[in-house]
Order: structure tokens, then sequence, then C-alpha cells
């Protein structure tokens, strides 16, 4: 039994798709299709349930899984304590941030922590603040950077800034006069939203439920630079944190009568091991400079 079948088994379980895998791999699908076989013929049971359209485990293959996923996990972080000995000269670390604050956010961060620790690697991967929680549990990311949600119970969290959720209209629209926004004032307005996946999509979700109104949604965007543009031209309202839309000449920032504050923090998973490298970017996002 190798170690590459094991990983090969793992992922192709967790995407239940052989091409997939392979994709995310950089290996052929025939390299997958024959070491899972062999993995199978091995133990001497079939892991994968083959009759549907879709690649499912077999009561098998999902006893498996968890065993070796536990196992992989410790591999990994057994490779993680031994790099530890570099005293820092090379590290990787894989952080996930929702597209709103990587324009915003994360460059002066980012550019802080590399002037005190150049040998280290920091790969950025933008996604959804609820795509990024589901890859800090799933061990694909190391940290996220994102709004921190009321129910974050498997995640430590280090809260990094508290900020206002602002209504954005083109400062040619009557709305902007306001010096606050009711219920009653975006009633009949077109919102553009951010598409499935975003967070701060849910808060505004929430918030027109609890208003009681149910405007239009005319476009969804995970763009901040699209969002923005297509404000400042009067398509339609958005809503978008305060550090976003403060310096936008064509667009006006409102608050709500009721104001909306969200934290933003850095999220990672409680209970897996944390690396030299790991550690350096908590303590520097505890006191960034």
């Amino acid at each position: 039994m190798e170690l590459r079948q094991l990983e090969y088994f793992q992922l192709a379980s967790r995407l239940k798709n052989i091409t997939r895998a392979a994709q995310r791999l950089r290996v052929s699908q025939p390299n997958i299709t024959v070491a899972i076989k062999k993995l199978e013929a091995e133990l001497g049971v079939q892991l994968f349930d083959r009759s549907q359209k879709q690649l499912s485990l077999t009561p098998e293959g999902r006893v498996f899984l968890k065993r070796i996923e536990i196992a992989l996990r410790n591999i990994e972080d057994a490779v993680l304590e031994v790099n530890d000995y570099k005293q820092l000269q090379k590290g990787t670390i894989k952080i996930g941030i929702p597209p709103m604050m990587g324009a915003y956010l994360f460059p002066k961060v980012f550019s802080g922590f590399r002037h005190i620790h150049p040998h280290l690697d920091v790969l950025l991967y933008e996604e959804g603040s609820i795509s990024i929680r589901e890859k800090l549990e799933s061990d694909e990311l190391d940290f996220g950077i994102i709004i921190v949600p009321d129910n974050a119970t498997n995640l430590n969290v280090l809260k990094m800034s508290r900020n206002q959720l602002m209504v954005c209209v083109a400062q040619t629209s009557p709305l902007a006069l306001k010096k606050q926004i009711a219920a009653k004032d975006i009633a009949a307005s077109d919102l553009i939203m951010f598409k499935e996946g975003a967070y701060l999509r849910e808060v505004v979700q929430k918030k027109l439920v609890a208003m009681k109104i149910s405007p239009r949604t005319v476009l969804e965007s995970s763009q901040i630079v699209t969002i923005k543009g297509l404000v400042a031209h009067d398509v339609g309202i958005a809503f978008l944190l305060d550090f976003i839309c403060k310096d936008s000449a064509e667009i006006k920032p409102i608050p709500f009568c009721d104001p909306i504050f969200v934290d933003i923090g850095l999220a990672w998973k409680k209970d897996r091991y944390v690396s030299k490298a790991a550690q350096a970017f908590i303590d520097f996002c505890k006191n960034p400079l």
C-alpha cells in the first residue's frame, strides 16, 4: 500500500469524480484509476460503487476513508513539525480571502508580513467566506481572512477589525441626499448582490427579511470593481463594507437607520497542528505594522 494510492483515493472520494481528481493532482486519469484498483485488490474489497453516474463510496469505502483521512492528516502534521527545524527559512502558508477584501485589505497585510519573513511563501486563494470556512474544515487552507460568522465553533478566530455595512448608491441618485436608509427608502430599488457563497450576501438577505422588504435583484457579481461601476452608473444599489466604498467619488455610502456591523478576522481550524510559519502569521496579525 502506497501513500500515493491513499492520496488519490482521498481526493477522488472528496470530489466524487476521478477526472476532476486527476486534474487537481495534475496526473492522468488512468494513473488514478489503476492506483485505486490496486488498492481495492490489496484490501480485498470494493471502495467505490461504480454503478451510478456519480462516483460514490461503498460502506467499506466510507469506513476506509474515515481512517485514512486521519492517517494522512497525521503524516502532513509530521512533515510540518520536521520543517519547523528549518527556523522559518522555508514554509508555505495557504490563505483564503474573499474578493471583497483581497483588493482592499490583504495587500497591506501581505506586504508587511513579507517584509518580516521574506523566505515564507504565501499562497492566496480567492473564495467566498462560506467556501473558505468549508476548506478550512477540510484542511485545504491554513487560514481564512473572513467576515466572522456567529457560529464558528470549529474555528479559532482572531478579530482584526470591525466594519459597518453601508448602502451604496450613485451620487446622482435621489437616495444620495439621505443621511440614513430606512426600509421604505429601498423597498422599490434594484439590487446588485454578491454571488452565492459570500457571507455578506447572507447578512444582507437577513437584513432585508427583518425589514420586511424584497427589492428586486437585477445583477449578481463577485467582483468589487464591477459592482461599484454598476452602482456609479445608477444601475442599482449595493451593500458594501465601509472601507471599500469610503473613497469612491461616484458612490455615496449611507448607513442603515439601524446600523449593521460585522467583524473581520483571521480564522483557522481548531485542533490542527500550527506550524511555525503559520504561528508567525498569527503573531503578525495580532500586531500588524
